[in-house]
């Protein structure tokens, strides 16, 4: 079947009672998640933790499935991975951090950085898609329901297309939010890489919101939501292309907005709560030894190791293991020996991020 490609704007108000409505409950849960996360002293402990959580489920949506041991025993310092999922997780929180970097020094959300962002995430620098690329069927009868941009130059040409709407606010006068859900779904529609689209234009969600103000860091925990969903995100996705049904579309993200901002102002508080625990506990118990920087490292690092704190705090190595084995001492952490590692775990935290994937 022939597909006719949107160019931004599009050619008709898609903003009604509905999905307005849906808006202002979805940009009132942001604001809150934003004010929560803004509590948090030391932004890099959610930049951290909940990066490599919505990389994990961000992955688990393209079948790339790790777990959350995988993840906290892999070294990000020696590249020492636990498996290549694990690898892969973490590819893509650096790639949301990179792009998080260049959102954050000039406010603009570019071509450029876009593909960047690919690059981080599949390690290669392939850039846009030069062949054809592959046809979305009907899983029951085979039939092609939908073909992305064949060529390259109109692969380009809509991306730049895509790159005025994003950045120029005088095009359009939608809602932000809004205006995610039509940016999520052109950029899936282009499908400009040969791989890591869908990673990527999850990447492009959280940077839009922060580029926009809706957040001053990427926390918003949105993968969760299109993951446990996946059967209604490929369908509402293709509907718009069939039946030009953006209502539905739109409604879908901005609940899916609302969702998680709640889900992730709640794990938020969780690590609040542990982290004044443990700064009480260390202030009173272990004084000689208490710093903000090395209580920033045990709710950086779920599983610590002492390479973690010496590199992190420019300490010695006898000083860092004094540290860690102190906190094991008072009941902070829990000592492990995996193979030939030691790590140091703050239960409490692991906890809080391993129920965070459960309802």
């Amino acid at each position: 079947m022939e597909t006719k490609f949107t160019v931004l704007p599009l050619e008709r108000d898609v903003e009604n009672r509905a999905i307005l409505k849906k808006a202002a409950k979805a940009h009132q849960a942001l604001a809150e998640l934003k004010g929560a996360a803004n509590a948090i002293p030391n932004e890099s402990i959610l930049i951290n933790t909940l990066s490599l959580q919505e990389a994990k489920d961000s992955s688990a949506i393209e079948n790339i499935v790790t777990t959350h041991d995988e993840l906290y025993q892999s070294d990000i310092y020696t590249r020492d991975f636990k498996s290549l999922a694990a690898k892969e997780v973490y590819s893509y929180a650096k790639a949301l951090q990179h792009g998080f970097a260049k959102v954050k020094e000039n406010g603009l959300l570019i071509n450029s950085y876009i593909l960047e962002i690919q690059a981080e995430l599949e390690e290669n620098k392939a850039g846009y898609r030069k062949v054809p690329g592959t046809a979305l069927k009907n899983d029951q009868t085979g039939e092609v329901v939908y073909t992305p941009p064949q060529h390259p130059e109109e692969i380009v040409s809509l991306m730049n297309n895509l790159e005025k709407f994003i950045n120029d606010d005088d095009i359009s006068d939608l809602d932000p939010l809004v205006k995610m859900a039509i940016i999520h779904h052109q950029f899936e529609s282009i499908h400009p890489f040969y791989d890591g689209n869908g990673r990527t234009g999850r990447i492009i969600n959280i940077l839009y919101l922060v580029k926009q103000g809706l957040l001053k860091i990427p926390v918003l925990y949105l993968s969760r939501y299109i993951n446990e969903k996946k059967g209604d995100y490929y369908r509402l996705l293709q509907d718009v292309r069939e039946n030009d049904n953006w209502e539905d579309w739109i409604i879908f993200m901005l609940e899916g907005v609302e969702q998680t901002s709640k889900q992730t102002i709640l794990l938020i508080d969780g690590i609040k709560k542990e982290m004044l625990a443990f700064k009480n506990k260390m202030r009173n118990d272990l004084p000689k030894i208490y710093s903000q920087d090395l209580l920033n490292n045990l709710f950086r690092h779920p599983y610590t190791k002492i390479e973690f704190v010496k590199t992190e705090l420019n300490v010695t190595r006898v000083t860092a293991t004094r540290y860690l084995n102190e906190l094991v001492r008072v009941g902070l952490l829990d000592k492990h020996k995996l193979g030939r590692d030691i790590y140091y775990i703050n239960t409490s935290l692991y906890m809080l991020l391993s129920n965070a994937n459960k309802k």
